[in-house]
């Protein structure tokens, strides 16, 4: 029996347990108020889907599984014993007990086959509650899901190749795609000399005698390369081309795709990212020579809203962990959750989840009619603004949700620095903060079907305050003047226009207490900049209590 005046032996007093046991669903009042306001008469269903994913991520087990993953970084293979090329890539178990889990939630291709209503929806959600437990595992899922859409430009090759990317079974291991239970696709767009600037690209497609082309070039950042194919552009004879590449041919022979490195990141530890070289790669047109860009933009689309719901995702883990921190930890005389300038900052912290989480989701909402003009113009134009705006946030969210922790935040074992390290990713990744910005610009100058989706969607709530930020932004397109004038203001717009549409959000399916006090430090302008300086007079309590994490 341990010496009782051991200090060693005696559990040591005001830490904070472990955020366990908790329901990442059920527990989250913003996620799922959000669903109830979307899904219409389907929320009860999806939110019972759903809770199953919430158990999970909030349990033990996956929290476990997320770190380990994280420490445990994948291993390039080139060789096998003999000196082989395998061009392989080896993972740690947790790796792929996350994926088997998420494949299994649903979080890849299966809502674009799906007969059940709201799957997109659904998959947000999903996606949100569970990808935080470990950000980079995310990737894959996200790739995949991608890539159904962006293959209907070929009936034959969707034909078949969704059932693969649709399917909820994870089957790792590079085998011929047709003989697979499931598969995973990622996607290779840029190269060294051009990065987003993609036209600059010079993987040259030779055309053969069959119909396919070989690929002889290379890819400078492809993520996941044991994925089952990409979709990677090339230079055809007729312009830049969108290609199917899968790993292993219709014989069972390894394509000769050869990975040079994986890169060494800041963050995203976990996923494999890398550098490929394309030594006559086989592979299949997916669209018209020349036609590139325009077939694989709805793979980048789907990706990019991605990147909004990961970015959300790490928002509410980084805001849980801060309330659970400041509800079991006491300073100067109380717990930290009921000192004011705590409450300030946690407050203003879940002010800014709710928000990313409302916009996300509302972005989904809009896949679940596709064949509806203004939803098609509301996600064009949200979508690049969305990821301008929720992915810049992070990182200050994400730093300041960690000091809250102190010390023990800046400790490995408490998890935030693995989220601090993700979050500037998913504003680098599919077009950097200049790129969506002036994506954003694009649409404003050549699509006003997208100007008025967005202005129907933030009117919706009835506001005065926000009817006023509208006429300010519409004031500002009138304005443009030059190509330079307007890329100047780029930014502020897309912030701007964002902001207003969250805004609209929280009016319409949050407490009073929560649209009042967004309206107060976002569009009214009486935000210093720094989370914790919510202006006075606003509930503060009652939403850092709407946001605490949650058993189910």
């Amino acid at each position: 029996m341990a010496d009782s005046t051991d200090p060693f032996a005696r559990k040591p007093g005001n830490q904070s347990p472990v955020l366990v046991g908790h329901n990442t669903v059920t527990g989250d009042a913003a996620l799922t108020a959000a669903v109830r306001a979307l899904a219409g008469a389907a929320a009860d269903r999806v939110l019972a889907s759903l809770a199953p994913v919430g158990q999970l991520a909030g349990s033990a087990e996956a929290r476990e599984h997320g770190m380990l993953a994280n420490a445990q970084e994948p291993v390039f293979r080139p060789v096998d014993r003999f000196g082989a090329r395998v061009d392989e890539v080896d993972f740690h178990p947790s790796w792929h007990w996350m994926l088997d889990k998420g494949v299994g939630f649903g979080l890849t291709g299966a809502p674009w086959t799906s007969a059940e209503p709201m799957q997109h929806l659904r998959r947000a959600a999903a996606y949100i509650a569970w990808s935080a437990i470990e950000p980079g595992h995310g990737c894959p899922m996200t790739m995949t899901y991608a890539a159904v859409p962006a293959l209907r430009a070929d009936a034959a090759l969707a034909d078949e190749l969704t059932p693969g990317l649709s399917s909820t079974t994870y089957d790792f291991g590079l085998r011929e795609p047709t003989g697979k239970r499931g598969l995973l696709a990622g996607m290779g767009m840029t190269e060294k000399q051009g990065g987003s600037d993609v036209r600059t690209n010079t993987t040259v497609a030779a055309p053969t005698a069959d119909g396919s082309y070989r690929l002889t070039g290379h890819k400078w950042f492809t993520s996941a390369p044991m994925n089952d194919l990409f979709l990677v552009l090339a230079q055809a004879p007729g312009g830049l081309t969108c290609f199917v590449v899968p790993r292993v041919l219709p014989d069972g022979s390894r394509n000769p795709l050869h990975i040079v490195r994986l890169k060494d990141k800041l963050g995203n530890r976990s996923n494999a990212s890398s550098e490929l070289e394309f030594a006559g790669v086989h592979a299949r047109r997916l669209g018209d020579e020349g036609a590139g860009v325009r077939t694989i933009i709805e793979m980048v689309a789907a990706t990019r809203l991605d990147c909004v719901l990961g970015s959300s995702a790490l928002m509410r883990r980084s805001l849980a962990e801060a309330i659970w921190h400041a509800q079991h930890r006491s300073a100067f005389g109380g717990l930290l959750v009921d000192k004011p300038a705590m409450s300030n900052v946690l407050a203003d912290l879940a002010l800014e989840s709710e928000a990313a989480t409302a916009l996300g989701l509302r972005l989904a909402r809009a896949l679940e009619t596709p064949d509806d003009p203004a939803q098609r113009a509301l996600r064009r134009i949200g979508l690049p603004l969305a990821k301008f705006w929720v992915c810049k946030r992070t990182p200050f969210h994400v730093a300041e949700a960690l000091e809250v922790l102190g010390g023990n935040g800046y400790v490995e074992d408490s998890g935030l620095p693995m989220l601090f390290r993700e979050s500037p990713l998913n504003s680098i990744w599919e077009g950097s903060g200049n790129v969506n910005a002036l994506d954003v610009l694009r649409v404003l100058q050549r699509q006003p079907e997208g100007i008025d989706a967005w202005r129907d969607e933030v009117e919706q709530a009835g506001v005065a305050e926000l009817h006023d930020g509208v006429t300010e932004v519409l004031k500002t397109i009138a304005d443009l003047g030059d190509t330079s004038s307007a890329e100047y203001v780029a930014r502020w717009l897309a912030a701007r226009m964002a902001v207003l549409v969250q805004a609209s959000l929280l009016v319409r399916q949050s407490p009073t207490e929560v649209a009042e006090a967004f309206l107060a430090s976002r569009v009214l302008g009486r935000h210093a900049g720094v989370f914790g300086t919510l202006p006075p007079g606003l509930d503060t309590a009652s939403i850092v209590r709407r946001a605490q994490p949650v058993a189910g």
